[in-house]
């Protein structure tokens, strides 16, 4: 672990390679665990504001679990997050020839919304804890993920590469800037 502005951050997001392979996995982390994706407040007010404009393109059963639920939901930890779909899917996943995607996304790279996906979801497979003095930015190794960790050591693509631009998205492009000269300096003294 180092610390980087006020984030505390594991190497593993340095060391370890990742890169998302949809055509292994399907998307199994939209449709896997049994929390939906963690959000910001900010991100609650933004999904209640976009939910008209990305409702068509969501499944009628997505559209259910958030008209029952609402478009984000309190889990069980006290955490905000996305709702599910009889406790599975995302209620905002969408499939393409068996494929979860995100129906945000799909919706952002139509041009019909300005906001990707909760943050959460484009920083994975890293996880930002918040505290009150700092923030802790830790990689999640799951099971699920196994053939995103092969195609990224094949690739030899780190983690912290693979999802610069969430991580630009949530700490700036300045902290991004520095977590490279800690990557660099790592690599050099190995």
């Amino acid at each position: 672990m180092f610390q980087l502005g006020k984030t505390i951050v594991s190497e593993d997001i340095l060391e370890k390679d990742f890169v998302c392979n949809l055509t292994a996995c399907k998307g199994a982390c939209c449709v896997a665990g049994d929390a939906g994706a963690p959000l910001t407040l900010e991100e609650t007010k933004i999904l209640e504001e976009i939910y008209p404009k990305i409702k068509s393109m969501l499944r009628p059963e997505g559209i259910a679990a958030i008209e029952g639920q609402g478009t984000w939901v309190t889990g069980e930890d006290g955490e905000l997050e996305t709702p599910l779909i009889g406790g599975a899917d995302c209620a905002y996943v969408i499939f393409d020839e068996g494929t979860a995607l995100c129906g945000i996304e799909q919706a952002y790279n139509e041009g019909l919304v300005s906001w990707k996906k909760p943050v959460s979801c484009h920083l994975y497979p890293v996880r930002v804890k918040d505290f009150s003095d700092f923030a802790a930015v830790n990689y999640d190794r799951w099971d699920i993920c196994d053939d995103a960790c092969t195609l990224g050591q094949e690739l030899g693509v780190p983690v912290y590469k693979f999802v610069k631009e969430a991580l630009i998205r949530r700490f700036g492009e300045d902290w991004y800037m520095e977590l490279e000269k800690v990557a660099e300096d790592l690599k050099k003294s190995k």
